[in-house]
């Protein structure tokens, strides 16, 4: 699948401060089997409200996008309606990186395979935004773009290649 490109290449952040605070946004994406009424994605599901609870209790935890049925699942940023968008925003790197592999989060992320398909090119994105920002479904489209486009950089990156707050890349 091809995402369509926002930008036509990514936009250097402006170097601030260093005490502006900043937090973390995240997105990412899952391509179901099935459309969400269906019973091939009824794990998938049934664990939408559980993982949001979770992440909502989570230290670190700012905010998540939500529809009318408190998921994001409502929401529709791509013309392919099983594509499910997630966005999150979180105080560090290191507390998103607790929640997503060191909670139960982990046993959600590796049974995705039972509802959702293989998905060719970028799933996740990551990029700090002002304190007290909150992010749109346009802004995750661009960083996954982006992401998919030119590799890691400052605007959008991953969990292996990772910058700070400043544009620094760091060492995991």
């Amino acid at each position: 699948m091809t995402l369509r490109y926002i930008c036509s290449r990514p936009v250097r952040s402006r170097r601030y401060h260093r005490s502006v605070t900043f937090h973390l946004a995240q997105c990412n994406i899952v391509r179901l089997k099935a459309p969400l009424e269906s019973p091939v994605v009824a794990g998938f599901v049934a664990a939408l409200d559980p993982i949001n609870a979770l992440a909502d209790q989570a230290p670190g935890f700012v905010w998540r996008l939500t529809g009318d049925d408190d998921s994001s699942t409502s929401i529709r940023a791509f013309a392919d309606e099983q594509i499910i968008l997630n966005l999150s925003v979180w105080e560090s790197f290191e507390t998103l990186k607790l929640y997503v592999y060191k909670s139960g989060h982990r046993d959600v992320l590796r049974r995705r395979r039972e509802w959702a398909d293989r998905f060719e090119g970028v799933q996740t994105a990551l990029w700090w935004i002002r304190a007290g920002t909150i992010p749109e479904p346009s802004d995750a489209v661009a960083r996954l773009n982006a992401l998919e486009r030119f590799g890691p950089t400052e605007f959008a990156f991953t969990f292996q290649s990772t910058f700070d707050a400043y544009g620094e890349a760091m060492s995991i």
